[in-house]
């Protein structure tokens, strides 16, 4: 015979919330039992007695009230975990698909997939699968990244977030960019309209009809967006251009253009420009890093929305399908904030730089050598100039590009690794 055990010690909260889970008739019916036991076992009866009056065993009347005592009222709405089925693949062979997976590649191929591992390991291809499910690996996923060879890396990167988190007083700080190439492509058939249950479509092929070139500058104090359509991508534009920006902006603001390394903002032209033009600054983002100029987000929104699903039968069409989204973008213009700062920018391409010279186990570790980096003197250092690449164009005789007059101290390329110049990642922060 059985000793009378005690009686379960509940409050009146916790009596009150199991009446409610025992009488509702939304309590699923198990859980429901849980709470009578444990009620009546609250009551001081015998758990032969309890098994008996709900129709249940005394092994399953200890194990709520031992349930109740541990975790209480919520350890009656769930049933504890269960081990489940034996694994019937050892740690072993788990171990050896990711070392697979990790520092080898398949005959033939790149990379692997869950059928090709699976037969070079004798498993199925859904175990493999899951084990990569497990260890978060996607072999058939690659991520581009871009390093900048800037030698004047850091102190440009410094130069154009300075103008974005603290601009200059009594002046207006402008992202000057050029979309060159635009096509005015013509679908050869009428796509199906957008229903219920299925999307828009467009031809794959199309007709072309020509190019033009937009040149952008977003106001980085309001949002708006000064536009002209060109039709070619030259310097002589890029002046064209320059003038417009004068003309439409006030005259007693000094202007600072934040600009890519293109040749064309660099040409002779242009500087002779400039130096007529005082008010206009130009500011270089480093090569390579054309995600550091903000009017590259805007780009994208008049791509997506106006000009990649559109038809154009002509270039006139083009352009004045770009004229009218740039009106009604300036009548409620979007300001893009830029937040990252020079500091945090530069701490995540530590970051990146680190990640680079790390490689897997297994693998050679190799610490990238010191390169000296490219020094110059004469009139290039005094403009303050990197120098131009011509040595094999001045060897040649050719005259093609402005020959800058410099002196050479090293004939190696900047290391893109922490050990060399800094560099930047075109992914941006």
């Amino acid at each position: 015979m059985f000793p009378p055990a005690r009686a379960l010690a509940i409050d009146e909260h916790q009596r009150k919330r199991l009446r409610c889970l025992a009488t509702s008739g939304k309590t699923p019916q198990q859980v429901a039992l849980r709470a009578r036991i444990v009620l009546l076992a609250s009551d001081g009866v015998p758990n032969n007695a309890i098994a008996a009056r709900l129709g249940t065993t005394r092994p399953t009347v200890l194990l709520w009230r031992a349930r109740f005592s541990q975790r209480g009222a919520p350890g009656l709405l769930q049933d504890a975990p269960r081990p489940g089925r034996k694994k019937t693949i050892s740690p072993a062979v788990v171990q050896r698909v990711v070392e697979a997976t990790l520092h080898t590649t398949p005959r033939g191929a790149t990379h692997w997939t869950t059928r090709t591992l699976a037969q070079a390991q004798g498993l199925s291809h859904m175990t493999v699968q899951r084990i990569w499910q497990q260890h978060g690996l996607q072999p058939h996923r690659v991520a581009t990244f871009k390093l900048s060879r800037d030698p004047q890396c850091v102190e440009k990167l410094r130069d154009v977030v300075g103008l974005y988190l603290d601009p200059p007083d009594r002046a207006l700080v402008l992202s000057v960019d050029e979309k060159s190439q635009i096509r005015a492509l013509e679908r050869t058939q009428p796509g199906l309209p957008l229903k219920r249950g299925r999307c828009g479509t467009l031809t794959h092929d199309d007709k072309r009809h020509g190019t033009t070139t937009l040149s952008a500058a977003l106001c980085l104090l309001d949002g708006t967006v000064i536009g002209q359509c060109l039709p070619r991508h030259r310097s002589r534009e890029f002046l064209r251009f320059l003038r417009t920006l004068e003309q439409q902006t006030p005259a007693a603001l000094a202007l600072h253009l934040i600009v890519d390394n293109a040749s064309i903002h660099k040409s002779p032209p242009v500087k002779r420009w400039l130096t007529r033009h005082p008010r206009v600054q130009l500011h270089f983002t480093p090569t390579g890093s054309s995600w550091l100029n903000l009017v590259e987000r805007w780009f994208r929104e008049i791509t997506q929305k106006r000009i990649r699903r559109g038809s154009f039968a002509s270039v006139t069409e083009l352009l004045a399908a770009i004229q009218e989204d740039l009106d009604e973008y300036n009548r409620a213009p979007k300001r893009f904030v830029w937040t990252k700062s020079a500091d945090m920018i530069l701490a995540k391409i530590d970051r990146c730089q680190a990640a680079l010279v790390t490689h897997h186990e297994g693998r050679v570790r190799q610490r990238p050598r010191r390169i000296a980096p490219l020094r110059w003197s004469g009139e290039a250092a005094t403009r303050g100039e990197a120098p131009r690449r011509s040595r094999q164009r001045k060897e040649r005789g050719t005259s093609q590009r402005r020959r800058e007059d410099f002196t050479l101290t090293s004939k190696k390329r900047p290391c893109p690794l922490p050990h060399g110049r800094p560099a930047l990642w075109k992914g941006g922060p």
